[in-house]
């Protein structure tokens, strides 16, 4: 299944995609940007993964939270207001040209372009790109019969040192956990934190489920604040589960009757393996499969949105989207220049 996945990745990879790099929109092999810029130097930066469902920049409000949260703890301002944002999002994705395909979008914002120093008066203004291109979702196996995850070796950055809550751009603690998942064979890589307690997987919450209770460890165990796992708790009010943050070890993973995964671009994934150990039946259980089912209807619910896409618009015209498609509060609209072609700036 693994090999599948990033295979079918590389092939999305190859489709159209757009880059925004501070406002210039152009096709992916086009952009570019400063190898003076201190993310690239030092991984000094911070990211948001969005996706869509029927063209709607899902939970974008919740998003933008988390990314103000991850400047702040990092002393970095953002060039941007939400909605400034918004429309640079609505243009990208427009210029991506997806058709009917949903929408992965990641934005990253970096200390900027300046010397070689630490100092971050070297750098008067951050840099911001936005990467847009096809969703690429696990293999409907994946939520049909679970997947395997190894619990590894890698300790979680300690809050101290690298605060996990921190969605930075220097990711080489995920990187080194998720590859020896890989090296393993499994889907996703389990990292402990230094006090020897569950805390996040590479790219993904984890929640086990006993008792018909759903329980994610707590944020004081090191762990980035997943978008999907709060919203989680909103769906199990809806759908009389109760799901809690709970500090978590092995043993409560390894005994509990199901185990799932959430992220924004893998939604809910059940997990009927740890390493060599069967997790309760060894197949999706019923809670796993409820949360899964809510939250696929909450997404899906009709919003009164347009979708950026160049189909039907003839080369070198304009087409409108309204900025409602991100968040329903903006309700300005944008011109968006749609390109036909992935070579065409």
């Amino acid at each position: 299944m693994r090999r599948c996945y990033y295979r079918d990745t590389l092939k999305l990879l190859a489709m159209a995609m757009a880059v925004s790099v501070n406002g210039r929109i152009t096709a992916a092999d086009d952009a570019v940007i400063s190898v003076f810029d201190h993310g690239f130097l030092f991984g000094e930066g911070i990211y948001e993964t969005l996706r869509t469902y029927n063209g709607h920049h899902f939970l974008f409000e919740r998003h933008m939270a988390r990314m103000r949260q991850s400047a702040e703890m990092l002393d970095l301002t953002l060039p941007f207001t939400n909605e400034e944002l918004a429309r640079q999002i609505v243009n990208t994705t427009a210029a991506a040209a997806l058709g009917s395909n949903e929408a992965y979008v990641r934005v990253l914002v970096t200390r900027g372009i300046g010397d070689i120093t630490y100092d971050p008066g070297a750098t008067p203004a951050p840099s911001v790109v936005i990467i847009v291109g096809p969703l690429h979702t696990p293999p409907p196996e994946a939520y049909a019969d679970g997947v395997r995850i190894a619990l590894v070796d890698v300790v979680r950055n300690h809050p101290d040192s690298v605060n996990p809550m921190i969605k930075s751009n220097n990711l080489l603690n995920s990187a080194f956990a998720h590859q020896q998942a890989l090296r393993q064979g499994a889907f996703e890589g389990l990292m402990r934190n230094y006090r020897g307690e569950l805390a996040e997987c590479t790219t993904s919450n984890i929640f086990v489920v006993t008792g018909g209770v759903a329980a994610t460890p707590p944020l004081s165990a090191g762990l980035l604040p997943g978008i999907t796992r709060h919203f989680l708790f909103d769906i199990g009010r809806e759908a009389g589960i109760t799901v809690e943050e709970r500090t978590l070890g092995d043993d409560d993973l390894l005994d509990a009757d199901e185990a799932f995964l959430t992220s924004t671009t893998r939604e809910i994934v059940p997990v009927v393996q740890v390493d060599d150990r069967t997790i309760g039946a060894g197949t999706p259980g019923p809670v796993t499969r409820r949360l899964l089912q809510e939250f696929r209807r909450r997404a899906q619910v009709p919003q009164p949105l347009t979708r950026s896409s160049s189909q039907g618009t003839p080369s070198g015209t304009h087409a409108t989207a309204t900025v409602d498609q991100i968040s329903p509060g903006f309700q300005h609209t944008v011109p968006v220049r749609l390109l036909t072609s992935p070579s065409r700036v």
